[in-house]
């Protein structure tokens, strides 16, 4: 790293405080998505980042504006045993087309072995199923990273409404840093961005699944829901434990 790049960078140690996330959201106030991003990727403003993405109805216009600024970026995908082979199908599409360096993450066998064998734990208990072939995966992977960029937006629910582009991970206690870049687009923007740039859809979409996760646990949505009602219907849950509901802004 050069003198002046050392210079711009924020000193994390390497990790982040509230502080930084702050001073991050202030810095980009008012900039243009695709700014601020080469911003921080060209720069390593924030270290070493990656991608996490489900590969869901939405996931390709992230996926395209960081391979576009660097394809060599890392994109996480939890790969479960449990998604439709519809997003596999979906996942493999876009890894070719947009050239994604793609790191397939996938639970530990001892631990299905030990709390899932049967593979049922999603009917009786989703948050454990969740902890076992997402939360625990990513977190030993999302570990060599300074940051993660999400796929996340404000108008997919009520506990996204206020997150902030920068936020610090709650649920890491070294205070990795999480980046949302979508979060202040509407469905209106992303539609156009996948249509100016002639990205393929997810296929489920257009059956109703306007929010994607594993099969057992995703069902269409019904006009006026909810964008992720759909998602662990009839459960008191909202996310899989990647994100927690509810966090708010460090503004």
């Amino acid at each position: 790293m050069n003198e002046q790049r050392a210079i711009d960078r924020i000193d994390t140690g390497p990790r982040f405080s509230e502080q930084d996330a702050i001073r991050l959201n202030r810095m980009f106030r008012g900039s243009d998505t695709e700014e601020w991003l080469e911003a921080v990727i060209a720069t390593e403003l924030v270290g070493d980042v990656a991608i996490v993405s489900s590969f869901g109805a939405e996931s390709a216009v992230l996926l395209h504006l960081v391979a576009s600024i660097d394809a060599r970026v890392p994109v996480l995908f939890l790969d479960t045993g449990k998604h439709f082979p519809e997003t596999l199908a979906y996942r493999d599409e876009l890894a070719s087309r947009l050239n994604l360096n793609l790191v397939n993450l996938y639970p530990e066998i001892s631990d299905l072995t030990a709390r899932d064998e049967s593979g049922l734990r999603w009917s009786y208990d989703p948050d454990g199923c969740c902890e076992l072939r997402k939360v625990k995966p990513l977190a030993k992977a999302l570990a060599q990273f300074d940051a993660s960029f999400t796929g996340r937006k404000a108008f997919q629910s009520s506990t996204r409404a206020n997150l902030p582009r920068f936020e610090v991970d709650t649920s890491d206690p070294q205070g990795r840093l999480k980046i949302n870049p979508l979060i202040d687009w509407s469905a209106q923007d992303i539609a156009a961005y996948m249509t100016n740039h002639d990205l393929p859809r997810h296929p489920l979409v257009e059956r109703g699944f306007p929010s994607i996760g594993c099969s057992p646990c995703t069902r269409p949505v019904g006009e006026g829901e909810d964008p992720r009602a759909g998602r662990w219907s009839g459960w008191d849950k909202v996310e899989c434990g990647i994100h927690e509901p509810g966090e708010e802004p460090f503004l």
